[in-house]
């Protein structure tokens, strides 16, 4: 990051003045872009990303010191915020609100950038009616050890069940390692529907690929599969829509694509200048998303056909928290995901002679979300080390709380 600041940069973007500050600070090293070159490749696309965050509610997700530290996730719009910026109040499960902020054009996504996002983290419904999503959002999230010929495979499968309950899927690369998978629907069903809708697709998905896609909840009960991931469908959740930059070193997009495209490309393929090129000469794979709202009726009949899902294991302990059926061992709690790593490889060095027993999806590092930013967690699931070499619970190497001081 530099150090140095430049003045701010006024910018006029249909009528609206945005003010960049700092614009010539350096955001992802690589490649060498500033803040200003992610506003003006935010502007490029802005069709785009609007598509996918216009409109909508959106969580801020910060990066004040760049993508070398960790974001913080502010819920409120700043007091400050513009004219053009609209704000709606949203009610969360734990009784809890917020006044979120609503972008409806690109003078919006420039003001978002200026504040230090990078991606665009939308709520999946409307400003309008924030009680019904018009969205279902399927997260194809690989295990360790699973390559992206498997997401692939996934990823046609979910396609397939969704053509057979009437349903059109949307693909765009996460940004990361995984798929996303859209699914334009009426607003008329709550939230509720509409994660059991999801859930009911992904145990579907599971039961005509098993081995390669699961529905399991519980980590360690994965194996090297694909999740379906259908919680991202609560209603606290939010997700990196189209056209976010990632924060990952090469600036790299969650880019929409085409069906024949998800096995013709890679997520690697879709940086900040690669997507600004390919915009401007094919548009929006995604432009038509808007004119493909279905109907769940498909999914909770299915539902009803799956009968009800498995239920997590619970500890007898009469409080219910749950105990795994796995041989988990927690390792560390930490601040930054640097830690979780470097607490891993230290307790790689003290048991040397158990690491060749694991496997990559054994080794389990979570970002967990606390009060305004992630913290990390890192366990080992010893399934597959012989029982009477496994070591028992030990001290953590570290342990962070999130909560300390915090009501």
């Amino acid at each position: 990051m530099n150090s140095s600041k430049t003045p701010a940069e006024i910018l006029n973007i249909a009528g609206n003045a945005v003010r960049i500050s700092n614009p010539d600070k350096v955001v992802f090293p690589e490649p060498g872009l500033t803040k200003l070159d992610v506003v003006r490749y935010y502007l490029a696309v802005a069709d785009g990303a609007l598509r996918g965050a216009g409109g909508r509610p959106m969580v801020l997700k910060r990066f004040p010191k760049g993508i070398g530290a960790e974001p913080f996730f502010q819920k409120r719009v700043p007091e400050n915020h513009p004219d053009f910026i609209d704000t709606v109040t949203l009610h969360y499960a734990s009784g809890t609100s917020a006044e979120e902020a609503v972008i409806r054009d690109a003078a919006g996504l420039a003001w978002v950038v200026n504040l230090g996002c990078l991606d665009l983290n939308p709520h999946p419904v409307r400003a309008e009616d924030l009680e019904h999503p018009d969205e279902l959002r399927v997260d194809l999230d690989p295990m360790p050890g699973v390559d992206w010929s498997q997401i692939v495979d996934v990823a046609y499968v979910a396609r397939d069940v969704l053509d057979d309950v009437g349903l059109v899927g949307w693909p765009k690369t996460s940004g990361s390692r995984g798929l996303h998978i859209l699914v334009r629907i009426a607003p008329r069903w709550a939230y509720r529907d509409v994660r059991l809708a999801a859930e009911t697709l992904a145990r579907e998905v599971g039961k005509r690929a098993p081995g390669l896609a699961t529905a399991r909840w519980w980590k360690e009960e994965r194996g090297e599969s694909v999740f379906v991931d259908f919680n991202q469908n609560a209603k606290d959740r939010t997700v990196a829509s189209a056209y976010s930059i990632r924060p990952l070193p090469d600036a790299r997009v969650s880019t929409p694509l085409t069906w024949d495209e998800v096995a013709s490309t890679r997520p690697e393929q879709f940086t900040v200048p690669t997507v600004i090129e390919r915009f401007a000469v094919m548009g929006d794979p995604h432009a038509g998303i808007d004119n493909a709202a279905g109907t769940l009726d498909g999914l909770i009949s299915l539902a009803a056909d799956l009968g009800p899902a498995e239920k997590p294991p619970r500890g007898g302990d009469g409080v219910g928290r749950r105990q795994s059926v796995m041989p988990l061992i927690e390792v560390a709690r930490t601040k930054t995901r640097p830690e979780a790593l470097a607490a891993l490889d230290e307790w790689k060095t003290l048991h040397a002679d158990l690491v060749p027993a694991l496997h990559p999806a054994d080794i389990l590092v979570d970002g967990m979300r606390g009060s305004s930013s992630l913290w990390y967690r890192v366990r080992v699931n010893l399934q597959h080390v012989p029982e009477n070499e496994r070591p028992g619970q030990e001290g953590l190497i570290a342990d962070y709380d999130p909560w300390a001081g915090k009501e």
